[in-house]
């Protein structure tokens, strides 16, 4: 079992949170770096939400 497997693991249940913390982990780097890496950071931050599951658009238009 890898080890991104355990992780997911151990979040399952918990993916809301988990991207809340991705979310504010990324917002909280960019405020420490005056968003000089925002791109990666903001990369960073979707490739994470992709393996936590996340359906949701980020800064997309709204569905509907």
């Amino acid at each position: 079992m890898s080890m991104l497997d355990k992780l997911k693991g151990l979040l399952q249940g918990h993916e809301d949170t988990a991207r809340q913390g991705v979310d504010k982990a990324g917002d909280a780097f960019d405020e420490k770096t005056q968003s000089k890496y925002q791109s990666q950071v903001d990369t960073a931050q979707q490739k994470i939400n992709e393996q936590l599951g996340s359906d949701k658009p980020q800064d997309g238009p709204p569905q509907g």
